[in-house]
């Protein structure tokens, strides 16, 4: 969900509902891995994908049906040999993906508000939902940062919090989005309950010195790559916004000073 946090954080400080479809599990090839998500506002403004564009009609279905119901579901979407055009996936792969609505009532509304406003400010969290397990749980989260204090929870056992901030914050430390079977005691034995946490972290940064040709080729492939690069030189005639618009900073400055 995190990976369309700008727009989604304008709808929800707009006072939109919505309904977000997240894909949270994948099986073989598939277009998008875990983490990619789809959201629908009560006025069927579409955002993001979660496949490409395989599945995309039936998942914004379901996200209209969510926001209707007010209930979290679970699909999954694969491969069909006996009907080459029932809903699925092209490639061959399977996706299991998780519809959450967000209502302006829901409890799920507070702890997404905070996460996507530290998405958008570049602060390191991780999103924690509940992906598999009870109904009564299912689609719950809490938001970890990372000095290890939260917002929300799963509910449950009074274990449970504690244990998914733990398992969470280590992968927010490693800047890293994935999967954490818990039981629903709160303990670590895998079965009970499937977390996905989606972390999010400021992007590394790439500093190139020398405003030269070759600088230009290196923050496309920076900017590419992911990274927040600022360009430096001490000649203001060649540092200029014009010459390398993709970078995120053009500094004019001895490079030793800088």
């Amino acid at each position: 969900m995190l990976d369309i946090a700008g727009e989604l954080h304008r709808w929800i400080e707009e006072g939109r509902e919505f309904a977000v479809a997240t894909v949270v599990s994948v099986g073989g090839s598939a277009p998008r891995g875990p983490g990619a998500a789809l959201a629908v506002d009560s006025e069927g403004t579409a955002l993001g994908s979660v496949s490409g564009g395989c599945v995309e009609g039936a998942v914004y279905d379901l996200c209209t049906a969510a926001l209707r119901d007010g209930e979290t579901v679970r699909e999954r979407f694969g491969y069909s040999d006996e009907d080459a055009f029932a809903v699925g996936l092209t490639c061959g792969g399977v996706i299991d993906v998780l519809i959450t609505p967000v209502g302006s009532d829901s409890p799920s509304r507070a702890v997404f508000r905070a996460a996507l406003s530290a998405a958008v400010r570049d602060e390191p969290a991780a999103l924690a939902r509940v992906v598999r397990g009870p109904a009564g749980l299912l689609g719950r989260a809490l938001l970890v940062r990372a000095d290890g204090s939260y917002e929300g929870g799963l509910g449950g056992h009074p274990e449970l919090d504690r244990t998914a901030v733990t398992e969470t914050r280590a992968l927010l430390d490693a800047g890293r989005t994935g999967t954490v079977g818990l039981s629903e005691d709160g303990s670590h034995c895998p079965g009970g309950l499937t977390l996905l946490v989606e972390s999010r972290v400021p992007p590394p940064r790439m500093i190139v010195f020398g405003a030269v040709d070759f600088a230009a080729a290196l923050v496309r492939a920076g900017k590419f790559l992911g990274h927040h690069v600022t360009v430096c030189d001490a000649r203001p005639v060649f540092a200029t916004r014009a010459r390398f618009p993709e970078a995120d900073e053009v500094v004019v400055d001895w490079p030793h000073r800088y």
